[in-house]
């Protein structure tokens, strides 16, 4: 009789042992996947709830809209700024900047990775040394190097994308040249090999064999290329001083620099616009994400 009666306690306890072990093995994880999602969610909501808001100050702005939905601010953004310029400035310089830079790293890299030559390893070292210095610390010397380009040729001076995009250009060989080679450096020999005996010169090597086999690193390096470049700051807030030259990041910290209350609604309404091309870039490039992260740098 006893023991009928206790199988029911029995039974519980088992069901509560499994519970705890459920938790402690796999449940903890889904606790720490939900509050890092909800914490990875709160900025972007607040920005939209921001940018929704009618009031458009920053000491109105709720997680959620309370004075009503309207889109006010973005009417405001390209009534009040040029936001249309900074936005086309912005792609312009991103696009053909990212592009360069990868065509240019990408021709490093087979070099390096394909060909013996001296001073091959000392150029892959000095590649590498370089970078370990940003690119701010010569402002004062590009500064000066432009105020002369400037007088002579107007057109690559201050205040153009053109000038701007010839200065990213410097910097564009660097650690995306390291991924590309180990890239290269996995694929195998015999087909450079194969190619050359059917009569391939190595630019035809280059572009119908290597570049499609190697195209997730491309595709990573590109987007990673691309979201420095429309992010880029420093250098862009010291040449772009005319209010239509400017890029997206020089022209929105314009509008927090000095009202950063009142202009809090239009900078979101601006934020969420800006996020654009890079989700856009992102979707097209995902499906080499992946394997190109994860087999970029195999081999030195």
């Amino acid at each position: 009789m006893s023991t009928h009666a206790n199988a029911p306690v029995a039974r519980s306890i088992a069901a509560g042992r499994r519970k705890n072990r459920w938790f402690a093995q796999v449940g903890w994880r889904h606790v720490v996947g939900v509050v890092a999602v909800a914490f990875s969610l709160f900025p972007i909501l607040f920005v939209l709830s921001a940018a929704l808001n009618p009031l458009g100050t920053l000491s109105s702005t709720d997680l959620v809209p309370t004075s009503g939905v309207s889109f006010e601010n973005f009417t405001n953004l390209f009534d009040r700024t040029p936001f249309g310029w900074w936005f086309l400035n912005s792609l312009v310089i991103a696009g053909v900047a990212s592009f360069a830079s990868i065509f240019l790293s990408a021709l490093a890299a087979y070099s390096f990775s394909r060909m013996r030559f001296a001073g091959r390893r000392v150029g892959l070292l000095s590649l590498l040394l370089i970078q370990m210095f940003p690119q701010f610390l010569a402002i004062v010397a590009i500064f000066l190097i432009f105020t002369t380009v400037t007088d002579l040729w107007p057109a690559i001076g201050f205040n153009t994308p053109w000038g701007l995009l010839l200065l990213y250009l410097g910097g564009a060989l660097g650690v995306n040249t390291w991924l590309m080679k180990g890239f290269f450096d996995t694929l195998p020999r015999e087909l450079d090999e194969s190619a050359t005996m059917d009569g391939a010169t190595h630019a035809q090597v280059f572009f119908r064999i290597m570049l499609p086999l190697v195209a997730p690193i491309l595709a990573v390096t590109g987007l990673l290329a691309f979201i420095g470049t429309i992010n880029e700051f420093l250098i862009a807030n010291v040449f772009l001083t005319n209010a239509e030259s400017k890029t997206l990041a020089v022209g929105m910290f314009g509008l927090v620099a000095g009202e950063r209350n009142n202009n809090f609604g239009i900078f979101a309404a601006g934020t969420l616009l800006t996020a654009v091309p890079t989700v856009l870039v992102f979707q097209f490039l995902q499906r080499y994400i992946v394997s190109g992260l994860t087999a970029g740098a195999v081999k030195g």
